[in-house]
């Protein structure tokens, strides 16, 4: 695909927002009802990579409304895969963990989603898999910009 006018920055927008709705509902759909959601699933790795932080932060790294980080935060505290507690440098505030029942489900989570996407790139050739693989830092670098 071109991309040297407007309108072809455009098409590329458009293609790319249809690829990466389809690819995360065909993701989604993989799993179980009643699993943890994919905004969930967003929230357990951020606080498995970066550790415990606090509702607003969460919201804030997520670009989420806090409303809807207070919902999300609810389910996994009462599924008992985040824990609370107080913030020890601002006692008014709470802190979130992620508990080891958290890293289970996301370890698990993971493990089916690579396992099924692996099945798949497996059917792509060596330089399919590569052209994907040069794209990842662009994707991750999109990501982070918008």
């Amino acid at each position: 695909m071109k991309v040297d006018s407007p309108n072809d920055t455009a098409r590329l927008a458009t293609e790319l927002r249809l690829a990466v709705g389809r690819l995360t509902r065909r993701l989604r759909q993989a799993h179980a009802v009643g699993d943890v959601s994919l905004s969930g699933v967003s929230v357990l790795a951020r606080l498995a990579r970066d550790g415990s932080e606090s509702p607003t932060s969460l919201a804030e790294a997520e670009r989420v409304r806090p409303q809807a980080m207070a919902s999300t935060l609810a389910l996994l505290e009462q599924r008992g895969l985040v824990r609370r507690s107080p913030d020890p440098a601002d006692g008014r505030r709470s802190i979130l963990a992620i508990t080891d029942e958290g890293r289970a489900v996301l370890a698990e989570r993971r493990s089916a989603s690579v396992h099924r996407l692996g099945a798949v790139l497996d059917e792509f050739t060596a330089e399919e898999r590569a052209t994907l693989a040069a794209a990842l830092p662009l994707l991750d670098r999109l990501a982070e910009r918008l």
